[in-house]
């Protein structure tokens, strides 16, 4: 059954999927009380999966994308994520620093993207065929944890682990409305910013080639 989170949800560690989740919404609990004690002067701005040009870290969609253009991605999983573009993100902060409400938090999401779309439109733009072959959740959730020790043996950022499967299968229904009428804040289609990261990889010398 697919989550709806908007800016009224309430930060639940024991709520939220995974550690890194979970600490984040700790670490907002303790900041938001500092808010409502006087003492700090502070909004809070949640953006969902980060994408676009300017990935010189490498994220978790820019491995993505080198796995897609290297041709170690063999196969998929079904599921949806939420993804926004960098650029807008960044206009969001600045927005957030500007207007935003003193305690108030704000979500920056874009457009709920499904797996198998973000396939295609990587198939598009690195010009190599989109692998074919889904592998069943339960399956991939199962290898998920010996995938993570494998990636972290041979120093590679995995693609999908336990907890990313189970995120992509919580498909969650992520609401910027709040961000959107008190702030101004605005995003462009998802399919450019996919565009727009895939050439800069390239123009980086970054985007790997299949031999």
């Amino acid at each position: 059954m697919a989550l709806s989170l908007t800016s009224r949800n309430p930060f639940d560690p024991e709520r939220v999927l995974g550690d890194y989740a979970r600490s984040k919404a700790r670490a907002t609990i303790l900041l938001l009380d500092e808010v409502h004690k006087g003492g700090l002067d502070a909004v809070i701005c949640c953006p969902t999966g980060v994408i676009g040009p300017w990935d010189y870290g490498i994220s978790n969609i820019g491995q993505l994308i080198f796995d897609f253009a290297s041709g170690h991605l063999k196969s998929y999983v079904r599921g949806a994520y939420d993804f926004v573009d960098v650029r807008d993100t960044t206009n969001g902060l600045i927005l957030a620093a500007e207007k935003g409400q003193p305690g108030r938090h704000y979500i920056f999401s874009g457009a709920q993207v499904q797996v198998q779309e973000l396939m295609k439109e990587l198939e598009r733009n690195i010009g190599y065929p989109a692998p074919t072959y889904e592998i069943p959740s339960a399956i991939a959730r199962a290898a998920g944890g010996l995938a993570s020790i494998y990636y972290r043996l041979i120093r590679r950022k995995p693609v999908f682990t336990a907890y990313s499967i189970d995120v992509l299968r919580s498909n969650s229904q992520v609401s910027s409305v709040r961000a959107r009428e008190e702030l101004g804040f605005i995003t462009r289609p998802w399919q450019e910013s996919i565009r727009d990261h895939v050439e800069w990889f390239r123009a980086e010398g970054m985007l790997p080639t299949r031999s």
